[in-house]
């Protein structure tokens, strides 16, 4: 699961540590080069590749599990990365901490392959789209087996069902947890109010007998194997087990959800901004765009890409390019601050801790 990635390019990992420490001194490719810090297993190697061959530009390659691993990293100060690709919620702390730099979108020419919804629900977290250049999106869902759930499911109240008792799996995150306790209950899932987040953790310690498990990559592997009747998962985690086992199906419940976007930013302290708009721009050209999206299958935001799906089932998946304007309450996660932070982990571990 994206959240959750495992480095597994070690070797570019080593090089790439070798050269940030200031032991290399070669520019790379003959118009230098591009330091880039993404999730891990989260881009087709071969567009790197093909990007090295265009451009002559070299790109030295890093990877990171999770946003909080990244952040301190660049916030340090003493990082050379050119790019990222940070979560939404992330990339608001980076703005807010005055860490990013703005984009030249001038060079960047293939932005028009973005559509115009991913561009708009970026705002949550860049208001005025300056930083940010969409990369990978998603929600968050109900996965169900149709030969254990003998009924339609739209809801989150079916996790609170006794029925299924045994056979539910929740996401082991403490904002995805709340996320679905809050919206289940009509409330933000950016909620900062105590007694919103104390009555949604009441909730998960009341569901909290019902659940098989609290998983992460797990949840994919489970209902793919008929383990578990209903799970909460990645929309893009969904698209994989539905090609496994035909008797899965998705839904983003009518309470609301999480849409999540990944996009490319560049840091303030960035050497080679240029190389990292043209990289940006090679990732937004639509072939590209659909060797990444064939490769990870987490959603593109590039609509010119989507046109070239062959696939027609694929193209037109309300699971894979949801149109976003039918859902009701959908939000991106927003920074909460430390003090929120603190707040939400307190409540989870009370809802961890509970018999």
């Amino acid at each position: 699961m994206k959240k959750t990635k495992l480095i597994s390019a070690l070797l570019m990992t080593a090089l790439a540590a070798f050269l940030l420490t200031g032991c290399g001194g070669d520019k790379g490719g003959e118009n230098g080069e591009v330091i880039v810090y993404n999730w891990g297993e989260y881009i087709d190697p071969d567009t790197i590749d093909m990007f090295e061959e265009e451009t002559g530009i070299k790109v030295i390659y890093d990877e990171y599990e999770t946003n909080e691993i990244m952040y301190p990293k660049v916030a340090s100060g003493t990082s050379n990365y050119d790019l990222l690709c940070p979560s939404d919620y992330m990339i608001q702390k980076l703005i807010e901490n005055d860490l990013l730099t703005e984009i030249n979108f001038d060079n960047i020419p293939n932005m028009k392959n973005i559509g115009q919804q991913y561009l708009d629900q970026s705002k949550e977290f860049d208001p005025e789209n300056k930083y940010s250049v969409p990369y990978c999106f998603g929600t968050v869902g109900l996965l169900y087996n149709k030969t254990m759930v003998d009924e339609p499911i739209d809801s989150w109240d079916v996790l609170w069902d006794e029925k299924y008792s045994g056979n539910i799996l929740m996401q082991d995150s403490v904002r995805d947890a709340f996320m679905v306790s809050l919206k289940r209950l009509g409330y933000s899932m950016n909620s900062l109010d105590a007694a919103q987040l104390e009555e949604a953790r009441d909730e998960l310690i009341a569901q909290k007998p019902l659940t098989q498990a609290y998983v992460v990559d797990q949840v994919r592997d489970k209902m793919i194997g008929d383990e578990a009747a209903i799970g909460v998962i990645y929309s893009g985690e969904a698209i994989y087990t539905q090609r496994e086992n035909e008797n899965l199906e998705y839904v983003v419940p009518k309470e609301g959800s999480n849409v999540w976007i990944d996009c490319w930013v560049i840091p303030k302290n960035a050497q080679n901004k240029e190389n990292a708009e043209a990289f940006i721009n090679f990732m937004c050209r639509e072939d590209i765009a659909l060797m990444n999206f064939e490769y990870i299958t987490y959603s593109t935001p590039n609509d010119a890409a989507r046109a070239l799906i062959e696939d027609e089932a694929i193209r037109n998946s309300e699971i894979a390019f949801p149109d976003l304007s039918k859902y009701n309450d959908m939000e991106t996660f927003h920074y909460l601050g430390e003090e929120g932070d603190e707040m939400y982990n307190e409540y989870w571990k009370q809802v961890k801790s509970a018999d």
